[in-house]
């Protein structure tokens, strides 16, 4: 059983080793990873699904368990305990969405399963991120950015079941982030955002900070944030209303901002 995953310092695009040294995440952890465009996040994150051995560019080491991890994990996909969730992401297959999930399950479980009762519990949690309704006997490759990505956060939380989920500025998709964050802590897996939106970080456990490939912090949320970050929900939640009001044809009014300016 994976209790935690470790990160071993490396070094940055100069050469300057990393100034955090070591960074254990724990299974219930929710983890922004922040920076500028170029800073390394995304590197981050794909020397965690390859299990760097320092033989990566940075030179990073990741351990599971506090120990080297095991060969399965690399060679073998049905026991692979990472699930990564990218921004680019297109469907080689054209198989309805209830007959993809049903597959998948048979592949990724070694004992029977209900399929129906799983690919039902994906699209509840699917649909409950995204504003246009998953329905199983739509094709996969006609889903939307936003359903795609609401999809795999579902898939990989309900059938893949990978205790280390990583999602690559899904904010782009236009999921419902505040309630994605919900479920996800309630099914105590570690997960790892790259992100630029501040909903995402201030709700996150802690940030990892990148700079020129480095990290070079790791910020805890304290008090004050968590302050902000209802302020920031308002607003937030502010302009996700005026946006669909927008894209449904809908005049805005000054008095949707009575209060916020």
């Amino acid at each position: 059983m994976i209790e935690s995953i470790t990160i071993l310092s490396g070094h940055g695009k100069k050469g300057d080793n990393e100034a955090v040294e070591r960074i254990d995440f724990k299974m219930g952890d929710v983890v922004s990873i922040v920076g500028p465009t170029g800073s390394g996040k995304t590197t981050l994150i794909n020397d965690i699904e390859l299990f760097a051995d320092g033989t990566t560019p940075t030179g990073r080491s990741v351990l599971i368990n506090g120990l080297l991890p095991l060969p399965e994990y690399r060679d073998n996909p049905a026991c692979n305990p990472i699930a990564l969730i990218t921004q680019h992401t297109t469907f080689l297959s054209d198989l309805p969405v209830g007959d993809f999930l049903r597959a998948h399950a048979r592949i990724r479980s070694n004992v029977a399963v209900d399929g129906d009762k799983l690919v039902q519990q994906t699209l509840d949690f699917a649909n409950q991120l995204t504003g246009e309704p998953i329905i199983p006997t739509s094709q996969m490759t006609e889903l939307s950015g936003g359903q795609t990505r609401a999809l795999l956060i579902a898939d990989a939380t309900i059938i893949c079941n990978t205790p280390i989920v990583l999602l690559d500025e899904v904010e782009n998709a236009g999921i419902h982030r505040t309630r994605a964050l919900e479920l996800l802590r309630m099914h105590k897996k570690i997960f790892i955002f790259v992100t630029h939106d501040p909903r995402i970080a201030l709700l996150s456990d802690y940030r990892i900070i990148m700079k020129q490939g480095c990290i070079t912090d790791v910020l805890y949320a304290n008090e004050e944030e968590r302050e902000c970050s209802v302020k920031v929900r308002r607003l937030d939640d502010l302009l996700t209303k005026m946006r669909d009001k927008l894209r449904f044809g809908e005049r805005l009014t000054s008095k949707e901002l009575e209060g916020v300016l």
